[in-house]
């Protein structure tokens, strides 16, 4: 299987310019260090200097054929090598005989000469053409890289929507199930202003837009809608306490963080308690991290559930959170979930601190 260049040849002038522009600078030097000489003498090396800055031209345009066409890399060297030869041995027979001419050359004309004179021009021509493969390569290459980057960056992007996506079919099936109990145990206020409370939920991520990460001020305000549907439901059983510094409250957070671990710790922990029981909410900023803290009582003697007992339908809250983080932040989290005897639960959530502004700008510009 034959190599071939890549598609996107790289910018003729700016090749031109790095690769061929130090040839004819040096030989502008070395025009206007003769120009006091005689016109007849000085017109060979304004010959060359004229010669000089076009002779890339022709090199530049094979160049550019075969890049477009995908030429095996064998077949190019080959051809550039016979192209660059018959162009040096063409610019120095035609260059010898103009200074033989000028007189800036004595005696008469020689191929031996010709051959000994077209090395140094040929070495030029095929350092020429190494630079303008050089550059398209390494163009080629960041150009491979950076949408390799964007398709992980797509792909990423994708699979965080799925998984957002996953919560509220999730959320809406267990929220319509305890409408449905309140119904049948004829709690038909309860289940009414739980409705409305759902609703106000539903719209408030709505309004949320569609960004991976939000400010905890505003994922606050949604967990408080939420909150407010097990209100409904719960009544006083349901006493939930949040502590946030202030500093805390444009901290960067996934969207919906707090939503599936309240879900479950009230469920699964706070419900099931004849008495009821109590969630408590906290937030703080430390050395440049968010530490985030969920305690809620439970039952004791009921099943220890880790983060890797993700099987259950029970479990996708808390599957989808850590698939999240992993996703987010890769190995700069820390996400523990602690059960203890009595069946108090506690959660646990370390993330960098990243202003919420300055994820949004981040995110703008990768759009």
């Amino acid at each position: 299987m034959h190599k071939t260049l890549p598609l996107a040849p790289p910018s003729p002038w700016l090749t031109l310019l790095i690769g061929w522009g130090p040839c004819v600078f040096a030989n502008l030097i070395g025009v206007l260090t003769v120009l006091h000489q005689p016109p007849r003498e000085s017109l060979f090396h304004v010959f060359v200097l004229l010669f000089y800055t076009l002779a890339a031209l022709p090199i530049t345009f094979l160049l550019r054929r075969l890049w477009r066409r995908q030429t095996p890399w064998r077949k190019s060297a080959v051809v550039l090598l016979i192209a660059t030869f018959a162009l040096a041995f063409f610019a120095t027979t035609l260059g010898y005989r103009f200074a033989l001419y000028t007189g800036e050359v004595k005696g008469s004309f020689q191929w031996s000469n010709v051959l000994l004179g077209m090395q140094s021009f040929w070495f030029l021509l095929m350092g020429y053409c190494a630079t303008y493969l050089g550059m398209g390569y390494y163009l080629a290459n960041q150009e491979e890289h950076r949408r390799a980057l964007s398709a992980t960056a797509l792909a990423k992007d994708a699979e965080l929507k799925a998984l957002r996506y996953q919560l509220h079919p999730h959320f809406l099936f267990n929220t319509l199930n305890a409408i449905s109990t309140l119904v049948v145990e004829e709690r038909t206020q309860d289940a009414t202003r739980m409705i409305a409370r759902l609703g106000d939920f539903l719209r408030a991520t709505l309004d949320s837009g569609h960004a991976h990460e939000v400010a905890l001020a505003d994922e606050l305000a949604l967990t408080e809608h939420y909150l407010d549907i097990e209100k409904a439901r719960l009544g006083e059983r349901l006493a939930i306490a949040v502590h946030v510094g202030p500093d805390t409250l444009h901290a960067a957070v996934p969207y919906l963080l707090l939503q599936p671990l309240v879900e479950n710790a009230i469920r699964h922990g706070i419900a099931p308690r004849r008495e009821g029981g109590r969630l408590d909410i906290e937030a703080a900023l430390e050395a440049g991290r968010l530490h985030l803290r969920l305690r809620n009582d439970g039952v004791a003697g009921k099943p220890v559930r880790t983060l890797d007992d993700t099987a259950g339908p029970s479990s996708i809250g808390l599957r989808n959170v850590r698939e999240r983080l992993r996703h987010l932040y890769e190995g700069d989290h820390r996400f523990v979930l602690d059960v203890g005897d009595d069946g108090r639960c506690e959660v646990l959530i370390d993330l960098p601190y990243r202003h919420a502004a300055d994820v949004s700008h981040e995110a703008a510009q990768a759009a």
